[in-house]
């Protein structure tokens, strides 16, 4: 038995940082679709209902029927969960007089209630909303308010029903981890059982009794969620594991060489594939971000087929993919960021199995499983780096030379941020959540000795985040832009410009297409 709180997601951009909170205390959530909820699932120990960028009254607002919920399981809504409850309860809810937005702080809460067991006198909270709760449903009880906002929390007389105004899950609510805490292992009675280690001797367990003496495939991409995931099955099945490794051309700078090593070292039996010539082709000209990226995902599912079609009696693929890429599929607003770079297709095209053992975890939980199995840490702490590569990279078409011009100034600033020790010890490249440097389409005057030049201008880029769904751009020390900024220059033929990416995300994203 897995205990789990499901996470009924009505399409908050921090639906899956409540889940990350949850998992920090070692407890097992899932994030559903607001109108998923598995009524057939006995595993189910409470229920999460997030925030929404719709208003309750909205005529095109997710609605569902909590009657089958309601007193069954402990409820916390945030947000628009909290609102929702209230609206379809009773209550009423009502635009603010001005949005309700940054930091307020708990004038009055209940002490004695056990949402909020440890908190601290006027303790600070992360509010954003249009809307607020101005009528309790009858039977309900306001628990805590701020200066502003009257019912900043609710409970339901007699139940384990609770809403909350603001955002437990965001960093900006002091004590908000302790709410869920509280909700998650108190209210709900959740062990705290969730860990890397626990992982993995069940998954290598749960693996063997699936797989059995089968013959598994798996595409490596030289990341941390396909390598970890490798080192699991190898774990499980040994030699039964064939992992092919297809080397597009748009890897970083000796990547390839590289990690084959490093998967020599760690015992993987790996294929190693140059398919640089078929990619180039088949990219010539292209500029469109999109169209790029599918040519590139074709061609990897066409190049990983030729090569699985050698293993005959392989019976299922296996693949990297990872919690936050199934949530993105779930995408309840129907509209597609960018199209996700992990293999599709196969399982269907192949007549194989699919086997996905990281599927339930974040990158960094991704990331602890892999140091509990012994994997160096300059694997497991790379960074993220795209499927398609360097051509997203690129914007524009894709050429060699683009490619090697890219590679080189990628090279130079990767480096500098692993050797480049801050005051308190640790790598520059080690407070990076992710970094690269993106080839602009423009060229920039400059000049070098006497000469007048007109060469190619290039993007630093380098984000501090923890799970991705938000980044801040990095405050790297202007001295060191100043050095990465002269080595490029001077070392990579083709550069006279170097500028720095200080966008965060929202608005921008971190991939620059």
């Amino acid at each position: 038995m897995q205990q789990k709180i499901i996470i009924l997601d009505f399409g908050s951009q921090t639906t899956q940082l409540i889940g990350r909170r949850l998992r920090d205390l070692d407890t097992f959530c899932e994030i559903l679709p607001y109108n998923k909820f598995p009524y057939d699932d006995p595993d189910v120990i409470g229920v999460i209902l997030s925030g929404s960028p719709f208003s309750v009254y909205d005529p095109e607002a997710f609605k569902v029927d909590l009657s089958g919920i309601r007193g069954k399981y402990p409820i916390l809504g945030i947000c628009y969960g909290a609102q929702y409850m209230a609206h379809t309860m009773g209550g009423k809810v009502a635009p603010a007089g001005t949005r309700e937005y940054g930091r307020a702080n708990l004038q009055s809460f209940e002490k004695d209630n056990p949402l909020f067991k440890g908190f601290e006198p006027n303790s600070q909270v992360w509010m954003s909303h249009g809307d607020t709760i101005v009528a309790l449903p009858d039977n309900f009880r306001c628990i805590a308010s701020t200066d502003k906002v009257q019912y900043a929390a609710y409970q339901a007389e007699g139940e384990k029903l609770w809403g909350v105004q603001f955002h437990p899950e965001a960093f900006h609510s002091v004590q908000g981890t302790q709410l869920l805490k509280n909700f998650a292992v108190d209210i709900c009675g959740g062990k705290q059982d969730w860990s890397a280690a626990s992982f993995v001797e069940s998954t290598v367990a749960q693996l063997k009794e699936e797989l059995g003496n089968d013959r598994v495939i798996l595409g490596l991409s030289g990341g941390v969620d396909s390598s970890v995931a490798a080192v699991l099955l190898n774990k499980a099945i040994g030699h039964n594991l064939t992992c092919i490794f297809v080397d597009h051309g748009l890897l970083r700078k000796d990547e390839f060489e590289n990690v084959m090593k490093d998967y020599e070292c760690l015992g993987l039996n790996v294929i190693g594939v140059n398919a640089h010539e078929k990619f180039f082709r088949e990219l010539a000209g292209v500029s469109e971000p999109e169209k790029k990226r599918k040519i590139i995902g074709k061609g990897f599912i066409d190049v990983f087929d030729a090569e699985a079609q050698k293993i005959t009696d392989a019976r299922w693929l296996a693949q990297g993919t990872i919690y936050p890429d199934r949530i993105e599929s779930l995408n309840i607003t129907g509209k597609v960021i960018k199209s996700h770079h992990n293999v599709g297709g196969l399982p269907e095209k192949m007549n194989l199995r699919l086997c996905e053992p990281l599927k339930w975890l974040f990158k960094d939980e991704v990331r602890r499983v892999g140091r509990q199995m012994g994997m160096p840490d300059h694997l497991i702490n790379r960074h993220p780096f795209p499927g398609p590569g360097l051509a997203v990279r690129i914007l524009g078409d894709i050429t060699p030379e683009k490619v090697r011009v890219l590679q080189e100034a990628d090279d130079i600033f990767i480096r500098g941020l692993r050797e480049w020790i801050d005051t308190d010890g640790v790598s520059l490249y080690d407070k990076v959540w992710q970094a690269g440097v993106i080839l602009l389409p423009v060229q920039s005057v400059g000049v070098m000795g006497d000469e007048r030049t007109y060469e190619k201008a290039v993007a630093l880029r380098a984000v501090t985040s923890t799970d991705a769904m938000s980044a801040d751009w990095a405050h790297l020390p202007y001295e060191f832009l100043a050095k990465v900024s002269n080595e490029i220059i001077s070392h990579v033929k083709g550069v006279n410009r170097v500028t720095y990416d200080i966008s965060s995300k929202p608005p921008a994203t971190i991939e620059w297409e």
